[in-house]
């Protein structure tokens, strides 16, 4: 029987790629910080049998899409400049996931799930779901989205709908 990860993967993968983040099912042999999954230049390498959370992926992407256009063509190489991801960077991924798990009616449950996020899953979900959003300002500096009071002087809707899902 599916989980609902498994249900919403084939969505998660679509908007992914629609974003121009490649997926590209590869063999992933070595140690990888979240099983089944890698990051590429502008790419998440997804190991199928070895992937456990399929809400994973939007975080994943998160970490591509909050990273400038040019760290992004260079991740997973020697010419990405380190430290990356930065602890701002991590937040705003975490953030960014959440946006894109309400745009595609994913349950967060599936995104923030208990074996993640350093036993913080139900913490984020809490704040989230009262309109806390931790690290809203970041994704606002980097140009993808609004708070209240920017959303109203701009006459558009206000986080979590993004302006954009891509750092330039």
């Amino acid at each position: 029987m599916m989980n609902d990860g498994e249900k919403y993967q084939q969505v998660m993968c679509d908007f992914i790629e629609s974003l121009g983040i490649a997926i590209i099912p590869k063999r992933l042999d070595h140690p990888t910080f979240l099983p089944g999954l890698d990051l590429g230049p502008n790419c998440i390498y997804l190991d199928a049998e070895k992937m456990q959370y399929p809400g994973d992926l939007l975080h994943e992407a998160g970490h591509l899409a909050v990273t400038t256009a040019a760290q992004r063509a260079a991740v997973g190489s020697d010419a990405l400049e380190l430290p990356w991801p930065t602890d701002g960077e991590e937040i705003a991924a975490v953030l960014w996931s959440y946006a894109a798990a309400v745009h595609l009616g994913v349950p967060l449950e599936v995104v923030f799930h208990d074996s993640g996020y350093k036993n913080d899953s139900a913490w984020l979900i809490d704040n989230f779901s009262r309109g806390q959003y931790i690290g809203l300002p970041l994704l606002q500096w980097m140009g993808l989205c609004f708070d209240e009071q920017q959303a109203a002087m701009h006459k558009t809707r206000a986080f979590p709908t993004m302006q954009k899902w891509l750092r330039d």
